[in-house]
């Protein structure tokens, strides 16, 4: 399973530099089968990275620019009179693809934000009364400006709790941005970009990260966390929260032992007996989980984010080599 993934990350490092870790997050959100938000200024390569991922798994893509006065039918398609046919005919909008871009989403009002709920959660749209189901593999990258900006409608929570992950890309290193300086145009090398994995490989592995066996001791510190969050916050982490956390955890060490040492190949079900590593780990993860659901932009310091901080409280012990409760 590691064989596609590794080709299929590289070419992505490759397009996006300096920013490794931010891929490895977009691919993990992508095979846990959840959605990503990028939230940065622009100009860093947020839509760069949506085509790069697109193109390198030869999946149906669509672009959508959030403006002001979009409306759900503008994405969800709408019906419309067929006079040789008499009778209404429903034309699809640009979320019927595998691999949808909603750019600026916080540029739409929450009506058309709304629109997105039961298409990410569901994969299908009701309209007129007929369901329609998305096709799959079905990923969502949406990209923010930051709330500060102006003409920004801030995301309802409902609507953050159905991204798995909120990322930044930020500036590169001075190195890296040589290199980009100095290389091919992004545009020209998302032209020659080849697929490394198809749709069907790509849903089997989705499938394989779904089946890893979670231990006894692995799912108390989820639960340890989950208890954390909703105690020092007003909402806390949902139950979908929980299974998207846990989505993830078990991509990263099933998966992602591509990229790092030995110690990332230790299977969940050692974590009591290796706690501080698989802690390790899983706090990342629930870090930018967390992320993902605060209605109001994280710190990068782990103390000023309810949540993060909540999370950090309740795996302390684990982290510090003490087994879970």
């Amino acid at each position: 399973m590691t064989d596609p993934v590794d080709a299929f990350t590289k070419q992505i490092c490759e397009v996006i530099v300096g920013k490794n870790q931010a891929v490895k997050l977009a691919v993990a959100s992508l095979l846990a089968r959840g959605h990503l938000l990028i939230e940065d200024i622009p100009g860093v390569g947020k839509t760069t990275l949506a085509q790069a991922l697109a193109r390198s798994l030869a999946l149906a893509f669509q672009r959508i620019q959030f403006t002001s006065d979009l409306l759900p039918a503008d994405i969800l398609g709408n019906s419309i009179f067929d006079r040789g046919e008499q009778r209404f005919v429903f034309h699809r909008g640009p979320l019927f693809a595998q691999m949808v871009l909603i750019d600026e989403v916080n540029r739409a009002t929450a009506k058309t934000q709304s629109a997105l709920l039961e298409a990410m959660e569901e994969h299908r749209i009701s309209i007129d009364g007929v369901t329609y189901e998305l096709p799959e593999p079905f990923f969502v990258i949406a990209t923010q400006n930051p709330q500060h900006a102006v003409g920004t409608f801030p995301l309802p929570e409902s609507q953050l709790d159905r991204f798995l992950m909120r990322i930044e890309l930020g500036v590169p290193d001075r190195a890296s941005e040589r290199a980009m300086l100095l290389g091919m145009d992004r545009r020209e090398m998302l032209k020659e970009l080849k697929p490394v994995m198809n749709p069907r490989t790509l849903i089997e592995i989705q499938d394989n990260v779904r089946k890893v066996h979670a231990s006894p001791a692995l799912l108390d510190y989820l639960q340890d966390l989950l208890d954390a969050s909703r105690q020092r916050h007003i909402t806390g982490l949902s139950p979908r929260a929980g299974l998207a956390l846990t989505d993830a955890a078990w991509f990263f060490p099933k998966t992602f032992k591509l990229w790092e040492s030995q110690s990332w190949r230790i299977g969940w079900d050692t974590i009591s007996n290796n706690p501080a590593k698989a802690g390790a780990r899983l706090l990342i993860i629930c870090f930018i989980v967390c992320r993902s659901r605060e209605s109001k932009k994280a710190s990068a310091n782990l103390s000023n984010c309810g949540l993060c901080w909540a999370a950090v409280c309740a795996g302390r012990n684990v982290v510090c080599g003490v087994e879970s409760k």
